[in-house]
């Protein structure tokens, strides 16, 4: 366990540990040995490009997937996918919307919610209770088809929510919106987190949504975990300042730990230069040597 894993620990009670998990695909490695916990109440961040193995994480975290090796646990137990005890802790968002197309708002949630064995008023007044919470109760008897993209992605987020887990997955949820639509799903997720009271477990390849919603990033690419911690610490670990020196067709980045370094060593330029803070971008690229493509 790392240091920053005990730490979430020890401030709060870990809802999800992971040790060592492992998963292969014929030869392609898929997840490498990773490790990490997250703690109750969190917005956890996994960021990291297309294919570095943050879906295939998720399925395994959720019983989609067996690992080749390695361990979860939910509240301190082993993680059983046979077990329906646990699986009602979870609600899960995929990447891509599966609703059915012809049947309303407030009918694909009642659908998922016999599936989990609600009924009657109970189940009634979930379903109206999470068409309220997501904006969409004027929407409750349109066909899933006529909403739009936003509309659509949070009906998905609202049908995971029925059944009150404790632990909400979503799997690359802005990917498809326009930037006006996914920041209103960004404050969505906020809301989730603080009036739903539930732990928020999400995977994202774009930077800013990890730097603006997450209380800790864990950062993978190629099947390995890299680096993890508040998106504050990450930026401090590669500095504070940063210097783009722009020299014929290249921009050089210079990190600096503050203002006043950066600016003495502008002094010592004679170049086109911009001065800036560090983004979780140059955290991945430091580590990385390569850019995080949007």
């Amino acid at each position: 366990m790392s240091c920053a894993d005990a730490l979430s620990c020890n401030n709060r009670r870990c809802e999800i540990e992971v040790s060592s998990l492992s998963r292969s695909f014929g030869n392609t490695v898929a997840v490498d040995d990773i490790s990490f916990n997250v703690g109750r109440g969190e917005l956890f961040a996994f960021l990291g490009p297309n294919g570095a193995g943050k879906t295939t994480t998720i399925n395994m975290l959720i019983g989609l997937l067996i690992p080749d090796s390695g361990e979860v646990r939910y509240h301190g137990q082993q993680f059983d996918p046979k077990q329906l005890a646990v699986k009602r802790l979870i609600g899960v968002v995929p990447q891509h919307n599966n609703l059915d197309r012809e049947l309303t708002a407030a009918e694909n949630l009642l659908i998922h919610g016999r599936l989990f064995g609600m009924s009657g008023k109970q189940l009634h007044q979930r379903i109206d209770t999470c068409l309220a919470f997501a904006d969409l109760t004027a929407k409750r008897d349109t066909p899933t088809a006529k909403l739009s993209g936003g509309m659509k992605r949070k009906l998905v987020i609202a049908r995971a929510l029925l059944h009150q887990p404790e632990i909400l997955f979503l799997d690359e949820p802005t990917v498809g919106l326009d930037p006006h639509s996914r920041r209103k799903m960004w404050a969505f997720l906020r809301r989730i987190n603080k009036e739903q009271k539930c732990t928020v477990f999400l995977t994202t390849h774009y930077i800013e949504e990890a730097e603006a919603l997450a209380d800790r990033v864990l950062i993978i690419d190629q099947a390995r975990v890299i680096a993890e911690g508040s998106p504050q610490q990450l930026k401090q670990s590669a500095g504070n300042v940063v210097l783009d020196i722009y020299r014929d067709d290249d921009i050089c980045n210079e990190f600096f730990a503050d203002r006043p370094a950066a600016l003495q060593r502008l002094e010592q330029l004679d170049t086109s230069v911009r001065i800036r803070e560090t983004t979780l971008e140059d955290v991945f690229l430091q580590l990385t040597g390569k850019r995080l493509e949007p």
